[in-house]
Protein backbone atom coordinates (compact mmCIF):
# COMPACT_ATOMS: atom_id res chain seq x y z
CA UNK A 1 0.00 0.00 0.00
CA UNK A 2 1.73 3.33 -1.06
CA UNK A 3 -1.20 5.86 0.46
CA UNK A 4 -4.64 6.18 1.36
CA UNK A 5 -7.29 8.93 0.21
CA UNK A 6 -10.52 9.95 2.48
CA UNK A 7 -13.28 11.70 -0.05
CA UNK A 8 -15.17 13.33 2.48
CA UNK A 9 -18.54 14.72 1.20
CA UNK A 10 -21.96 15.62 2.74
CA UNK A 11 -23.51 12.80 2.18
CA UNK A 12 -20.82 10.07 2.03
CA UNK A 13 -17.56 8.85 3.30
CA UNK A 14 -15.15 7.11 0.99
CA UNK A 15 -11.51 5.71 1.61
CA UNK A 16 -10.15 4.03 -1.16
CA UNK A 17 -6.48 2.30 -0.69
CA UNK A 18 -4.10 3.09 -3.44
CA UNK A 19 -1.12 0.83 -4.40
CA UNK A 20 2.43 1.31 -5.40
CA UNK A 21 1.07 2.12 -8.75
CA UNK A 22 -1.63 4.49 -7.46
CA UNK A 23 -4.42 1.74 -8.17
CA UNK A 24 -7.45 1.24 -6.09
CA UNK A 25 -6.96 -1.90 -4.66
CA UNK A 26 -9.60 -1.28 -1.46
CA UNK A 27 -12.52 0.81 -0.85
CA UNK A 28 -14.59 1.51 2.26
CA UNK A 29 -17.75 3.72 2.33
CA UNK A 30 -20.59 5.14 4.64
CA UNK A 31 -22.96 7.79 5.09
CA UNK A 32 -21.73 11.04 6.47
CA UNK A 33 -22.78 11.55 10.41
CA UNK A 34 -24.47 14.77 10.67
CA UNK A 35 -23.07 15.10 14.50
CA UNK A 36 -20.13 16.40 14.83
CA UNK A 37 -18.58 13.60 17.60
CA UNK A 38 -19.87 10.55 15.21
CA UNK A 39 -18.31 12.76 12.15
CA UNK A 40 -14.96 12.77 13.76
CA UNK A 41 -15.50 9.10 14.87
CA UNK A 42 -16.47 7.92 11.47
CA UNK A 43 -12.87 9.41 10.34
CA UNK A 44 -10.99 7.97 12.91
CA UNK A 45 -12.82 4.52 11.76
CA UNK A 46 -12.13 4.57 8.30
CA UNK A 47 -8.42 5.68 9.05
CA UNK A 48 -8.20 2.14 11.30
CA UNK A 49 -10.00 0.60 8.79
CA UNK A 50 -7.51 1.65 5.95
CA UNK A 51 -4.32 0.57 8.26
CA UNK A 52 -6.04 -2.76 8.50
CA UNK A 53 -5.26 -3.20 4.89
CA UNK A 54 -1.50 -3.47 5.11
CA UNK A 55 1.08 -4.32 7.87
CA UNK A 56 1.60 -0.65 8.83
CA UNK A 57 -0.30 2.80 8.12
CA UNK A 58 0.10 4.32 5.72
CA UNK A 59 0.28 8.48 4.49
CA UNK A 60 -4.06 9.32 4.55
CA UNK A 61 -5.36 12.58 3.01
CA UNK A 62 -8.78 13.74 3.08
CA UNK A 63 -10.25 15.85 0.45
CA UNK A 64 -13.36 18.03 2.41
CA UNK A 65 -15.33 20.92 0.52
CA UNK A 66 -14.11 24.02 2.62
CA UNK A 67 -11.56 25.93 4.14
CA UNK A 68 -9.71 25.17 7.40
CA UNK A 69 -8.64 28.76 9.29
CA UNK A 70 -4.56 28.15 9.74
CA UNK A 71 -4.73 30.91 12.34
CA UNK A 72 -7.02 28.63 14.55
CA UNK A 73 -7.38 25.52 12.93
CA UNK A 74 -10.72 26.02 12.64
CA UNK A 75 -13.05 24.22 9.99
CA UNK A 76 -15.74 26.64 7.75
CA UNK A 77 -17.73 24.24 5.32
CA UNK A 78 -21.28 24.55 4.20
CA UNK A 79 -21.73 20.29 4.15
CA UNK A 80 -20.54 19.45 7.32
CA UNK A 81 -21.45 19.28 10.83
CA UNK A 82 -17.56 20.70 11.32
CA UNK A 83 -18.14 24.63 11.17
CA UNK A 84 -16.17 26.44 13.79
CA UNK A 85 -14.62 23.10 15.05
CA UNK A 86 -10.87 21.97 15.13
CA UNK A 87 -11.71 19.47 12.51
CA UNK A 88 -8.40 17.71 11.05
CA UNK A 89 -6.84 18.20 14.93
CA UNK A 90 -9.93 16.44 16.22
CA UNK A 91 -9.46 13.87 13.40
CA UNK A 92 -5.71 13.37 14.41
CA UNK A 93 -6.50 13.11 18.10
CA UNK A 94 -9.05 10.34 17.57
CA UNK A 95 -6.89 8.24 14.84
CA UNK A 96 -4.12 8.85 17.12
CA UNK A 97 -1.53 9.60 14.05
CA UNK A 98 -1.02 12.38 11.63
CA UNK A 99 -2.66 13.28 8.46
CA UNK A 100 -2.95 15.72 5.58
CA UNK A 101 -6.13 17.30 5.13
CA UNK A 102 -7.21 19.47 1.92
CA UNK A 103 -9.76 21.39 0.05
CA UNK A 104 -11.69 18.67 -2.46
CA UNK A 105 -11.29 20.82 -5.11
CA UNK A 106 -7.56 21.34 -4.87
CA UNK A 107 -7.40 17.49 -4.66
CA UNK A 108 -9.22 17.04 -7.64
CA UNK A 109 -6.56 20.06 -9.22
CA UNK A 110 -3.68 17.89 -7.94
CA UNK A 111 -4.42 14.53 -9.07
CA UNK A 112 -5.81 15.78 -12.59
CA UNK A 113 -2.01 17.06 -12.47
CA UNK A 114 0.12 14.20 -11.87
CA UNK A 115 -2.69 11.61 -13.25
CA UNK A 116 -4.76 13.29 -15.28
CA UNK A 117 -5.16 15.33 -17.97
CA UNK A 118 -2.18 17.42 -16.77
CA UNK A 119 0.16 15.13 -17.29
CA UNK A 120 3.04 16.24 -18.90
CA UNK A 121 2.08 19.96 -18.30
CA UNK A 122 4.15 22.36 -15.66
CA UNK A 123 0.81 24.90 -14.62
CA UNK A 124 -2.31 23.03 -14.51
CA UNK A 125 -5.31 24.65 -13.12
CA UNK A 126 -9.43 22.79 -12.35
CA UNK A 127 -12.09 24.80 -11.92
CA UNK A 128 -14.46 22.75 -10.69
CA UNK A 129 -17.99 24.24 -11.37
CA UNK A 130 -21.04 21.97 -9.46
CA UNK A 131 -23.20 23.71 -6.69
CA UNK A 132 -20.53 25.21 -6.03
CA UNK A 133 -17.68 27.22 -7.80
CA UNK A 134 -13.69 26.37 -6.59
CA UNK A 135 -10.45 24.82 -8.19
CA UNK A 136 -6.84 24.98 -7.46
CA UNK A 137 -3.64 25.41 -9.53
CA UNK A 138 -0.81 23.29 -9.52
CA UNK A 139 2.88 23.62 -10.41
CA UNK A 140 5.11 21.17 -10.85
CA UNK A 141 3.08 18.58 -9.74
CA UNK A 142 2.47 20.26 -6.37
CA UNK A 143 -0.57 22.42 -4.80
CA UNK A 144 0.25 26.24 -4.66
CA UNK A 145 -1.48 27.65 -1.68
CA UNK A 146 -0.32 30.41 0.35
CA UNK A 147 -0.57 31.64 4.29
CA UNK A 148 -4.37 31.86 3.73
CA UNK A 149 -5.30 28.58 2.67
CA UNK A 150 -7.67 30.38 0.57
CA UNK A 151 -5.81 30.08 -2.76
CA UNK A 152 -8.48 28.50 -5.42
CA UNK A 153 -11.92 29.91 -4.09
CA UNK A 154 -12.35 31.52 -7.27
CA UNK A 155 -16.09 30.99 -7.15
CA UNK A 156 -15.88 33.83 -4.73
CA UNK A 157 -13.95 35.95 -7.14
CA UNK A 158 -15.96 39.07 -8.40
CA UNK A 159 -18.49 38.86 -11.60
CA UNK A 160 -17.93 40.91 -14.62
CA UNK A 161 -19.64 44.47 -13.96
CA UNK A 162 -20.58 45.23 -17.72
CA UNK A 163 -22.03 41.91 -17.79
CA UNK A 164 -23.96 42.39 -14.83
CA UNK A 165 -24.82 45.85 -16.36
CA UNK A 166 -25.99 44.39 -19.47
CA UNK A 167 -28.56 41.99 -18.67
CA UNK A 168 -29.44 43.41 -15.41
CA UNK A 169 -28.39 40.67 -13.62
CA UNK A 170 -29.46 40.49 -9.99
CA UNK A 171 -26.88 41.10 -7.27
CA UNK A 172 -27.42 38.16 -4.51
CA UNK A 173 -25.46 37.14 -1.54
CA UNK A 174 -22.94 34.70 -2.30
CA UNK A 175 -22.58 31.26 0.73
CA UNK A 176 -19.46 32.95 2.08
CA UNK A 177 -21.54 36.18 2.81
CA UNK A 178 -20.40 38.44 0.10
CA UNK A 179 -22.73 39.89 -2.68
CA UNK A 180 -21.80 39.80 -6.04
CA UNK A 181 -19.78 36.99 -6.34
CA UNK A 182 -19.15 34.64 -9.67
CA UNK A 183 -20.18 31.17 -7.98
CA UNK A 184 -23.91 33.24 -7.92
CA UNK A 185 -24.22 32.79 -11.33
CA UNK A 186 -22.28 29.96 -12.78
CA UNK A 187 -22.44 27.27 -9.92
CA UNK A 188 -25.66 25.42 -10.61
CA UNK A 189 -28.24 27.26 -8.72
CA UNK A 190 -26.67 30.53 -10.19
CA UNK A 191 -27.66 28.98 -13.96
CA UNK A 192 -30.86 28.12 -12.93
CA UNK A 193 -30.97 31.98 -11.40
CA UNK A 194 -29.96 33.05 -15.11
CA UNK A 195 -32.85 31.05 -16.31
CA UNK A 196 -35.32 32.78 -13.65
CA UNK A 197 -33.86 36.07 -15.08
CA UNK A 198 -34.45 35.75 -18.41
CA UNK A 199 -37.31 33.31 -18.55
CA UNK A 200 -39.09 33.73 -15.04
CA UNK A 201 -39.37 30.15 -15.19
CA UNK A 202 -37.59 27.63 -12.41
CA UNK A 203 -35.76 25.13 -14.35
CA UNK A 204 -32.73 22.54 -13.42
CA UNK A 205 -29.20 22.59 -14.93
CA UNK A 206 -30.02 19.49 -16.97
CA UNK A 207 -32.89 20.78 -18.62
CA UNK A 208 -31.23 24.14 -19.29
CA UNK A 209 -28.90 22.23 -21.43
CA UNK A 210 -31.40 20.02 -23.06
CA UNK A 211 -33.18 23.48 -24.23
CA UNK A 212 -29.83 25.87 -24.93
CA UNK A 213 -30.33 25.47 -28.73
CA UNK A 214 -34.10 25.99 -27.88
CA UNK A 215 -35.93 28.58 -25.28
CA UNK A 216 -33.24 28.89 -23.05
CA UNK A 217 -30.73 29.54 -25.55
CA UNK A 218 -30.06 33.12 -24.00
CA UNK A 219 -29.79 31.83 -20.78
CA UNK A 220 -26.78 29.09 -21.95
CA UNK A 221 -24.98 32.17 -23.87
CA UNK A 222 -25.22 34.57 -20.53
CA UNK A 223 -23.38 31.55 -18.50
CA UNK A 224 -21.02 31.26 -21.05
CA UNK A 225 -20.21 34.76 -21.19
CA UNK A 226 -19.72 35.02 -17.27
CA UNK A 227 -17.86 31.59 -17.30
CA UNK A 228 -15.44 32.78 -19.99
CA UNK A 229 -14.87 35.65 -18.01
CA UNK A 230 -13.66 33.68 -15.03
CA UNK A 231 -11.57 31.45 -17.00
CA UNK A 232 -9.88 34.75 -18.79
CA UNK A 233 -9.40 36.17 -15.00
CA UNK A 234 -7.32 33.09 -14.28
CA UNK A 235 -5.38 33.16 -17.35
CA UNK A 236 -4.14 36.41 -16.89
CA UNK A 237 -3.40 35.66 -13.39
CA UNK A 238 -1.64 32.16 -13.50
CA UNK A 239 -1.52 31.78 -17.47
CA UNK A 240 -2.05 27.75 -16.84
CA UNK A 241 -0.92 25.29 -19.40
CA UNK A 242 -4.64 23.84 -19.21
CA UNK A 243 -7.25 24.22 -17.33
CA UNK A 244 -9.20 21.08 -16.14
CA UNK A 245 -12.75 21.41 -15.96
CA UNK A 246 -14.16 19.22 -13.17
CA UNK A 247 -17.57 19.14 -11.50
CA UNK A 248 -21.56 18.11 -12.89
CA UNK A 249 -22.20 21.18 -15.37
CA UNK A 250 -18.51 19.72 -17.03
CA UNK A 251 -20.21 17.24 -18.03
CA UNK A 252 -23.09 19.40 -20.28
CA UNK A 253 -22.69 17.35 -23.63
CA UNK A 254 -20.39 20.65 -26.13
CA UNK A 255 -19.31 22.51 -23.13
CA UNK A 256 -15.89 22.68 -23.92
CA UNK A 257 -16.47 24.01 -27.80
CA UNK A 258 -18.89 26.22 -26.64
CA UNK A 259 -16.69 28.12 -23.41
CA UNK A 260 -13.30 27.58 -25.43
CA UNK A 261 -15.85 30.02 -28.25
CA UNK A 262 -16.59 32.30 -25.51
CA UNK A 263 -13.17 32.20 -24.05
CA UNK A 264 -11.47 33.79 -27.32
CA UNK A 265 -13.97 36.15 -27.49
CA UNK A 266 -13.08 37.47 -23.86
CA UNK A 267 -9.54 37.15 -24.17
CA UNK A 268 -7.27 40.42 -25.25
CA UNK A 269 -7.45 40.52 -28.67
CA UNK A 270 -4.59 38.34 -31.07
CA UNK A 271 -3.78 36.06 -27.85
CA UNK A 272 -4.35 32.63 -27.31
CA UNK A 273 -6.46 30.73 -24.68
CA UNK A 274 -4.62 27.69 -22.21
CA UNK A 275 -6.32 24.68 -23.22
CA UNK A 276 -9.28 23.45 -21.48
CA UNK A 277 -10.13 19.65 -21.21
CA UNK A 278 -12.56 17.68 -19.29
CA UNK A 279 -10.96 15.85 -15.98
CA UNK A 280 -10.63 12.03 -16.47
CA UNK A 281 -10.17 11.07 -13.14
CA UNK A 282 -13.91 10.52 -12.47
CA UNK A 283 -14.98 9.35 -8.84
CA UNK A 284 -11.34 8.65 -7.84
CA UNK A 285 -9.80 12.08 -8.74
CA UNK A 286 -10.38 13.05 -5.28
CA UNK A 287 -9.38 10.82 -2.99
CA UNK A 288 -6.49 10.18 -5.08
CA UNK A 289 -5.43 13.76 -4.99
CA UNK A 290 -5.83 13.71 -1.50
CA UNK A 291 -3.56 10.53 -1.26
CA UNK A 292 -1.16 11.96 -2.72
CA UNK A 293 -0.80 14.83 -1.10
CA UNK A 294 -0.18 12.98 1.71
CA UNK A 295 2.57 10.80 0.40
CA UNK A 296 4.21 14.07 -0.95
CA UNK A 297 3.46 15.19 3.21
CA UNK A 298 5.68 12.39 4.19
CA UNK A 299 7.86 12.39 1.35
CA UNK A 300 8.78 15.80 2.95
CA UNK A 301 9.79 15.04 6.12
Amino acid sequence: MTAVGIDLGGTKIETQVFDGNWNVVARNRQNTPADYADLVAAMAAQIAWADGQSDGPAPVGIGAAGLVNPVDGRALTANLAATGRPFPADIMQAAGRRITYINDCRALALSEAVFGQGRGYRTVMALILGTGVGGGICVDGRILQGPTLTGGEFGHTAAPAHLVQQYDLPIVTCGCGRQGCIETYIAGPGLSRLAKRFTGEDVSPPQIAARRDADLSETWQVWCKLTAELLHTLTLTADPDIIVLGGGLSQIDGILKDLSAATKSAQLDGFAIPKLALAEGGNTSGARGAAYAAWQAEQDG
